[in-house]
């Protein structure tokens, strides 16, 4: 490195860090009022003891299926770690060629780790009447899923391996941009991807979405029904898509709640698109992805960086421990996100009898324990818990 760079580095780390910072404080607010309290509700005025005990009884072995699940994958990337940098002899596909292999190796290790837990979930899943899918079209599904998974890993390594060819250890710099902008594509391209869907022809759950895209002031936007009742009994909704392909999906087995909880469900996903949540969260994965690029960094010089294929094993590892370390913060993102997708619902469809019910109804079919423990929610709660959610409606209603 020349002394000019040297002299540049720390002005840049430093303008990076501001920027960094910045970023959070401006992603962090939301429509949500800062002086909003929510009044605190006991589980059992909302459920009976049956369903509570039915869905805390289901959410237990899920918790253990997680955890070991999560031990799994890890003792496997660590022994691929340890033992993958070997295979690098055996390679003559030169230097990024031998990065991209090992990186699908690495992919289909954690595949391999995973299937027995996930046929467990599945196994559970039946068992209780969430899913009808069967093990065969799972294993089948789950297989050629990883085809996309595969085409992600080697166009995220090649990203990285090509900029650390340039710029060795300092390859997350650009690097992490290049991977968000790949990011901006696939939610771009996300709604032509997902299969099995048609237009909403329910005239009045259509009435009832054009009403509240005028409230949230928003411009007519594409509403459709995703057929997944041959492999589950939740119902589900999602926001996908920028600038014009955007749109609202609803999963069928959401269609046979009661009109107003639908509607409800319309107004938080037209909320989501009003805060362009979506662009959002591809600016919160920069801001997660940048430090975890420089540990990632830190942690394979010794290996050359992901510039040598040797460190690519190392890097999986690193990658999936730090991802599982975050998690709450990302976590914790989400939930403020989603409750901000709630606020604007019962601002714009102004029934919070609805949107109790909604709730309720949502734990019920889903299984879901309306207050699970902390670290559980922690670990895995991308959406506020549903008591959480049903304070929020209370205090909606105070105010």
């Amino acid at each position: 490195m020349s002394t000019a760079a040297r002299r540049a580095a720390p002005v840049l780390g430093l303008a990076l860090l501001a920027a960094w910072i910045w970023a959070i404080t401006q992603l962090l607010h939301t429509s949500v009022p800062s002086s909003l309290h929510l009044p605190h509700l006991r589980a059992s005025d909302y459920f009976t003891p049956a369903q509570l005990h039915r869905a805390r009884s289901y959410e237990r072995f899920v918790r253990i299926d997680f955890v070991l699940s999560q031990i799994a994958l890890l003792v496997a990337l660590v022994g691929y770690a340890l033992r993958g940098e070997r295979l690098t002899r055996e390679s003559a596909a030169g230097r990024v060629g031998t990065g991209l292999l090992l990186g699908m190796l690495g992919l289909a290790i954690v595949w391999i780790a995973q299937l027995p837990f996930g046929i467990a979930g599945l196994w559970w899943e039946r068992r209780h009447g969430i899913s009808h899918q069967g093990y065969v079209s799972w294993e089948i599904d789950s297989f050629f899923g990883l085809g996309g998974a595969f085409l992600s890993i080697c166009l995220v390594i090649a990203i990285v391996m090509g900029f650390a060819g340039w710029l060795r250890n300092r390859w997350w710099i650009p690097g992490v941009p290049a991977i968000v902008g790949v990011g901006v594509l696939v939610a771009f391209i996300t709604p032509f991807l997902i299969p099995s869907t048609h237009r909403l022809h329910d005239p009045a759950l259509r009435a009832d979405a054009r009403q509240l895209e005028q409230t949230e002031g928003l411009p007519r936007v594409p509403l459709e029904v995703q057929e997944v009742h041959e492999f589950t009994t939740a119902p589900n909704a999602e926001s996908v898509g920028l600038g014009p392909t955007r749109r609202v999906i609803l999963w069928d087995t959401l269609l046979g709640f009661p009109r107003r909880e639908v509607r409800v469900v319309i107004g938080h996903e037209l909320g989501h698109l009003k805060h362009e949540h979506i662009w959002k969260g591809l600016a919160w994965e920069a801001v997660f992805l940048l430090p975890i690029g420089l540990l990632i960094a830190l942690a394979t010089r010794g290996r050359g960086g992901l510039y040598s294929p040797r460190a690519v094993p190392l890097a999986l590892l690193v990658f999936v421990a730090l991802g599982l370390a975050v998690s709450p913060l990302q976590n914790a993102v989400s939930s403020r996100m989603e409750s901000e997708a709630d606020w604007t619902a019962l601002n714009a469809s102004s029934d919070p009898a609805a949107a109790t019910a909604l709730f309720q109804r949502l734990a019920r079919t889903s299984l879901a324990d309306p207050s699970p423990p902390g670290w559980w929610q922690a670990l895995t709660g991308d959406h506020p818990t549903i008591m959480r959610r049903i304070e929020m409606v209370r205090a909606w209603q105070t105010r």
